[in-house]
């Protein structure tokens, strides 16, 4: 009985024991797998740290790398100012000496692809080196329209009246028709007392002051004198005819007078119908 006894104590101590070690062991695995889930958050939260540092990161070296863009692009758009206010500056000059609408446009585009870069210094370099060298060519052109003023009778084509009153003329005489007959300033017409004059080998001279006239009255002189050049086509049948005689008086003035009315540019002188019927003629080279 005392065995049976001491063998039930053991028994049920083993069994005691037995529970105790499979408690811890639960506890453990639990403590552990806390541990392992708590380590695992850590690093997610790492990682997205991670994440964002890089992120932030990058963000910061694209910033950096754009400022650096912008600062080298600001760098270089003054020289293009330089460039595109000398352009201005030139073509303002040229006036109407040459044709400039293609040069103007090339530089405007020139402009605006300037204005809308941000980024890339080479885009505003190019532009610069575009402009410049339109620059050159307009001043080129002008040199070579300047020369070409000294080539006509009497020396230069202007003296006071200056490019663009000189211009003016010209425009007024293209305008009439007269595009491929000289132009020239001079103050010998009628010894400076006729704002303009025909000459009898085809080219007009005008008088410095009429480059500030209206538009019409422009173009009636010039129309005016461009006359006494058809005129002088046909001097030797004019002369002879008698409707010129009977109708004009045998009056050269006053015939140029109703061949500027016929093309549009009356003057102070009013021709009939008869008048300027034979008078346009005279444009076509015909003596009635």
């Amino acid at each position: 009985m005392v065995i049976r006894r001491v063998l039930s104590v053991l028994v049920a101590g083993a069994v005691m024991m037995s529970g105790g070690l499979i408690a811890r062991a639960v506890a453990l695995e639990n403590e552990r797998a806390d541990v392992i889930a708590e380590l695992q958050a850590v690093i997610q939260s790492t990682d997205r740290t991670q994440m964002r540092a890089d992120h932030l990161t990058g963000m910061i070296e694209i910033a950096e790398h754009d400022t650096a863009d912008r600062a080298a692009v600001l760098e270089v758009r003054p020289a293009f100012l330089d460039e595109i206010t000398a352009f201005g500056a030139l073509i303002n000059g040229a006036g109407a000496a040459v044709d400039t609408s293609t040069h103007r446009a090339a530089a405007v585009s020139a402009q605006q692809t300037v204005l809308a870069e941000h980024d890339d210094p080479a885009v505003v370099v190019a532009a610069t080196a575009t402009v410049h060298a339109l620059t050159e060519k307009v001043g080129e052109e002008v040199a070579t329209w300047q020369a070409a003023q000294s080539a006509g009778p009497g020396g230069p084509r202007w003296s006071s009246s200056g490019p663009e009153g000189y211009a003016r003329v010209r425009a007024a005489l293209d305008t009439v028709g007269g595009a491929g007959v000289g132009l020239y300033e001079s103050a010998s017409c009628a010894g400076g007392t006729a704002p303009a004059c025909a000459n009898s080998n085809g080219y007009i001279k005008y008088r410095a002051d009429i480059a500030g006239w209206s538009t019409e009255r422009l173009n009636w002189a010039m129309a005016h004198e461009l006359a006494h050049i058809y005129q002088f086509q046909v001097w030797g049948s004019l002369n002879s005819a008698d409707a010129y005689r009977s109708l004009f008086r045998g009056d050269p003035e006053f015939l140029a007078n109703c061949m500027a009315v016929v093309r549009g540019y009356p003057g102070s002188v009013g021709c009939d119908t008869a008048q300027q019927a034979w008078a346009s003629g005279i444009w076509v080279g015909a003596v009635r």
